[in-house]
């Protein structure tokens, strides 16, 4: 069995907000989400932009902003990951390679921030090191980031998770904006991590870069994970089984490149059950109903699904008004239990 380093278990965030006078609510970004990365695994979180990818990665790594409330469970290698722990593995074990290169300090040289402002020879050596892999000149690191061309930021970033021994490198949008083959280049540096013994939790809205890079895709949608299956499933969509994932693939520029009426719901609501699509589902009807899977032992398969006609007198419907039911496969040794 695979070595999870990173296991989280319905996690929620939600965000404390005034209105006028002292009225006060909460904002739920991200509700009930669970998902796990294993050692030598990369795990990519897809989904359009405002779905709550950026926020998992900041509650994992602890950096959440001071008005959020966050409550599920977090372990690291086997441990409680609780605030306390994130904070002594920041920068040691756990790393965020994060979505801005706006991160690197303007004022200090590229060498101080990949060495952490160690001067020590070893540091030293050890920066040229990785800088070199990953096709920087010596001579970057006495530059300053303003004289980096965009790729060569990104490099430099990934050489600080690096520097260290990571066990767990998160990823946040890392290749915007870059050509493909230089965004495949630098996502292949996050598989040599992944095959040196870490985990890699890669966020993106690109699909086609993580169907290529990834060994599995967690689809977010609404501040939920609504699917989560092996990359290899989007090679093949009539495996994929959520209707938001197989929207999504088909939005794709090399198959129909459809699209569907309607947006991304921006916050959840309390009162609202079921799949967040269900507005824009076609198998929907006027709310929806959620087929909610645990994962006993080791699967790869996941799914949260509707699709249900809840008029008087309906069962569950298709969209072509035939019965509709969330077919599910099993795709390892564990079992999937419909709670």
């Amino acid at each position: 069995m695979e070595k999870m380093i990173l296991t989280v278990k319905h996690l929620s965030v939600s965000f404390t907000q005034y209105g006028r006078g002292l009225r006060r609510r909460e904002i739920q970004v991200i509700k009930d989400l669970s998902l796990s990365v294993s050692v030598g695994e990369i795990v990519a979180v897809v989904g359009s932009s405002g779905s709550g990818k950026s926020l998992l990665a900041h509650a994992v790594m602890g950096i959440l902003p001071y008005n959020s409330r966050m409550s599920g469970q977090m372990e690291f290698d086997g441990r409680m990951l609780d605030e306390k722990e994130k904070a002594r593995l920041r920068g040691k074990e756990l790393f965020l390679v994060p979505q801005s290169v706006a991160y690197l300090d303007p004022l200090m040289k590229v060498g101080e921030q990949v060495t952490g402002g160690d001067k020590s020879p070893a540091a030293r050596e050890r920066c040229r090191d990785v800088l070199s892999r990953y096709g920087l000149g010596t001579e970057t690191a006495g530059m300053y980031p303003y004289q980096l061309s965009g790729g060569m930021a990104r490099r430099v970033l990934i050489s600080t998770a690096v520097m260290g021994t990571p066990r767990l490198v998160i990823a946040d949008e890392p290749t915007p904006g870059v050509p493909t083959e230089t965004a495949l280049r630098v996502l292949g540096h996050f598989r040599e991590i992944a095959e040196q013994g870490a985990g890699v939790l890669l966020i993106t809205h690109d699909l086609e870069l993580a169907v290529k890079t990834a060994d599995r895709i967690v689809v977010f949608y609404g501040g939920m994970a609504v699917e989560e299956c092996p990359a290899g499933d989007f090679e093949t969509p009539g495996r994929l089984r959520h209707p938001y994932t197989r929207a999504l693939c088909d939005a794709m520029p090399e198959r129909a490149f459809t699209w569907i009426p309607g947006t991304q719901p921006a916050v959840i609501r309390e009162e609202a059950g079921g799949c967040p699509f269900a507005g824009r589902c076609r198998n929907g009807r006027k709310r929806s109903a959620a087929v909610r899977l645990r994962m006993r032992r080791k699967t790869a398969v996941r799914a949260v699904c509707t699709g249900v006609n809840t008029e008087k007198g309906g069962g569950p419907r298709g969209a072509s008004g035939g019965k509709y039911r969330l077919s599910l496969r099993r795709e390892g040794p564990g079992n999937l239990e419909k709670l």
